[in-house]
């Protein structure tokens, strides 16, 4: 990890509610692991005072890029909403634990929602650089919010999408379409993030299946860097619970870990 000043390169809307930023980074860009992310001084003031942290939405390291999908809802955001090409952001990370493939898997199944997209679309980069396949099922309210789509077919993953305003995306139609999917298509393993009920989702299915599982949580995070204990959350691990810093300890879980979710 490391601290650098990283030029914007682009900064545009994807919808009412989203923007991508893509930064020149060279000195990081080859560091970035799906699942891992960045803090981000969000002003050029004493307030906000803290960084935000934003998953890692794609890394380019032949290109020195980082880039990030946020939602624009607060100061912090706003501010970085804002920043225009050529204007430098100041970057701390990669920070935390990504994602990891096993040797022999064939084929994965990612899930996710709102922001949770973007965190898992470099897996399907990771997926395709190993040789095993992706299956995505993408929920979003409207077909204006699904984010990641093209994003996750440029690395090869087949992609599903379940929407509110048509009803697909209810809890018991994507367990339905999971389930039929893992059985049909013979998954190996199972990823999601962010969102409580589909994690909770996922954990049923690996339950039934014995199929693995891994999450990436997301938590109001001080500092980071595991110093300020305001992420710490409870866990099942090595046969008891425990309490552990999402930050430092992940954010990249065993789905099978996580409780209360």
């Amino acid at each position: 990890m490391m601290q650098v000043q990283a030029i914007v390169l682009g900064n545009d809307w994807v919808n009412r509610r989203y923007k991508h930023m893509s930064v020149y980074a060279p000195q990081v860009a080859g560091l970035c692991q799906a699942g891992q992310f960045f803090h981000i001084r969000c002003s050029d003031d004493v307030t906000p005072l803290l960084r935000r942290p934003m998953s890692i939405y794609r890394y380019e390291p032949e290109r020195g890029e980082v880039h990030f999908l946020y939602h624009v809802k607060g100061q912090g955001t706003q501010w970085l909403a804002a920043r225009k090409p050529g204007d430098a952001v100041d970057l701390f990370g990669p920070l935390g634990r990504g994602f990891w493939i096993r040797p022999g898997w064939r084929r994965i199944l990612v899930l996710a929602r709102g922001v949770g997209l973007a965190t898992l679309a470099p897996v399907a980069r990771m997926a395709q650089e190993q040789g095993i396949g992706t299956i995505a099922v993408l929920s979003a309210r409207t077909a204006e919010d699904v984010l990641s789509k093209d994003e996750m077919e440029r690395f090869g993953a087949r992609v599903m999408v379940v929407l509110d305003e048509d009803g697909t995306s209810e809890v018991a139609a994507v367990e339905r379409l999971v389930r039929e999917v893992v059985e049909r298509e013979r998954v190996d393993a199972l990823f999601t993030c962010g969102s409580r009920r589909l994690t909770r989702l996922l954990q049923r299915v690996a339950r039934d299946t014995g199929l693995p599982g891994q999450v990436a949580l997301e938590e109001n995070m001080g500092c980071g860097l595991g110093m300020c204990f305001c992420c710490v959350r409870p866990f099942w691990r090595g046969g008891e619970r425990v309490n552990l810093r999402v930050c430092a300890d992940g954010p990249v879980f065993d789905l099978s870990e996580v409780l209360e979710a």
